[in-house]
């Protein structure tokens, strides 16, 4: 009976740790997936993420309104903002502007998206000089409360010595004040889809960001850091290996996951993703 008990004690344990969900991040979005929403009605556009079943966002705000404002509409749907966006000229030259914003919105992490280089010829130089800026501006972010994160967008995916120039960075950056923010399509179509799980293996702690968004089946990347918009897929109906991406990213660091829709059937797709990530 005693053996018997405990065979069914344990079965039970085994159960529930079977069905406990592995995507437990507050379900975020990034705002650009609605970028042809916004200039149809900010307080509109809010209300349907709010009805979309989103928490949290990843923004700057939007056209037509205050930031402070914009930080009250989202205040009175219960939208948290914990990740703000900059333009990496405006990190360059003026990263006080970028923490004033952060701070409005009551943003703990700041991104960037986007390298200024030759289209498809992003270079070693490229590389160098980005870490110079961002471990300047991230300097002065941290000494503010925030974590300036770095967004791959697939061009940094060049061969570089043993690896690419985005082991580059990630290996020369000051880590003290530059983390990463992986974007699974991009990282996908830049190094294969192999790499979103290498990275996170490789470089545990790096990445405190990561957007949720899945590359078409079929579509072999390049180094451009584009694909058209029909690319840009519902969660799980991809190339990701998301049960494995979500496991290493609870695991090595990831704090907060938005998702993103570049396709044009965002509205479509976002209830298919966030149905995915709760089936996990």
């Amino acid at each position: 009976m005693k053996s018997y008990t405990m065979f069914a004690l344990g079965l039970v344990l085994c159960l529930q740790v079977s069905s406990q969900k592995l995507y437990t991040y507050p379900i975020g979005v990034q705002t650009y997936t609605f970028r042809n929403h916004f200039p149809k009605g900010v307080e509109k556009t809010l209300d349907l993420i709010k009805e979309l079943g989103f928490t949290e966002i990843e923004s700057s705000g939007a056209d037509g309104v205050t930031t402070a404002d914009f930080k009250k509409l989202c205040d009175a749907r219960n939208i948290s903002i914990p990740s703000s966006g900059a333009d990496y000229n405006e990190l360059e030259k003026d990263p006080m502007a970028v923490v004033q914003r952060a701070k409005i919105l009551g943003a703990k992490f700041v991104m960037c998206a986007w390298i200024p280089h030759k289209k498809s010829e992003f270079s070693l130089e490229d590389a160098k000089k980005a870490i110079a800026v961002f471990d300047a501006a991230g300097k002065i972010l941290k000494e503010n409360g925030l974590t300036l994160c770095y967004h791959d967008h697939g061009y940094e995916f060049h061969p570089f010595e043993d690896g690419t120039l985005l082991d580059y960075m990630i290996k020369n950056s000051n880590p003290e004040y530059l983390s990463f923010e992986m974007d699974v399509l991009w990282t996908i179509h830049g190094g294969g889809a192999y790499m979103p799980v290498k990275l996170l293996k490789k470089y545990p702690g790096r990445f405190k960001l990561m957007h949720v968004k899945d590359l078409r089946k079929g579509v072999t990347g390049d180094l451009s850091g584009g694909t058209p918009a029909e690319n840009d897929v519902a969660v799980g109906m991809g190339q990701g290996n998301w049960k494995e991406i979500i496991k290493l990213a609870k695991k090595n660091g990831v704090v907060h996951c938005f998702i993103e829709d570049e396709s044009n059937k965002e509205v479509e797709n976002i209830p298919l993703s966030i149905a995915f990530l709760k089936k996990l």
